[in-house]
């Protein structure tokens, strides 16, 4: 899969959903995490976290929105249970991206919304945990940009074949003299 992502949190105050989350972005291949103002020492996460994933991938810790770095063309993708927020199963997800969740009984903040590129909302009756909806979030992305073969039809049907990718033609940005 090309691409990578990062996953952070916002606000959040139980250090076992950071630890989940964190343990999942580990798992599900992450290039990073990170927690803007955490209510916890994210270096106690590690009673959820077995994989220890601080010490795997980097963290970053930041103390507000306005302090939240991202490489250059990382989009951020917050995950809000709002009106307008755009439904993950009908979200494309970017090649590089950041997704952010908020705290466990609360919202992201307005100003870290206003920063967001997108907003997407899983497709629930009410909201899950914290840790639950990034795991879900960072499945939704796999399968959606994973080389898997097609469904089948029928419920233990043929799977459909992975397709090996084609390399084109070598293309150069100057005319070579």
């Amino acid at each position: 899969m090309r691409g990578y992502f990062g996953l952070g949190v916002e606000g959040i105050s139980k250090p076992r959903n950071v630890g989940a989350l964190f343990r999942s972005a580990h798992a599900f291949g992450g290039s990073f995490v990170f927690a803007i103002a955490p209510h916890v020492n994210v270096r106690e996460v590690y009673a959820a976290d077995t994989s220890e994933t601080a010490a795997q991938v980097p963290l970053h810790v930041y103390d507000s929105v306005s302090g939240l770095a991202l490489p250059k063309g990382c989009k951020l993708v917050g995950v809000e249970l709002t009106d307008d927020a755009v439904e993950l199963p009908s979200f494309r997800h970017p090649t590089q991206a950041a997704y952010v969740l908020g705290p466990e009984r609360g919202s992201l903040s307005p100003e870290l919304i206003e920063r967001c590129d997108f907003t997407v909302k899983i497709p629930t009756k009410f909201c899950i945990n914290v840790s639950v909806a990034g795991a879900l979030v960072l499945y939704d992305r796999l399968i959606s940009k994973g080389k898997f073969g097609a469904r089948p039809l029928m419920p233990g049907g043929e799977i459909g074949e992975v397709k090996e990718h084609v390399h084109g033609l070598q293309k150069f940005r100057t005319e070579k003299k």
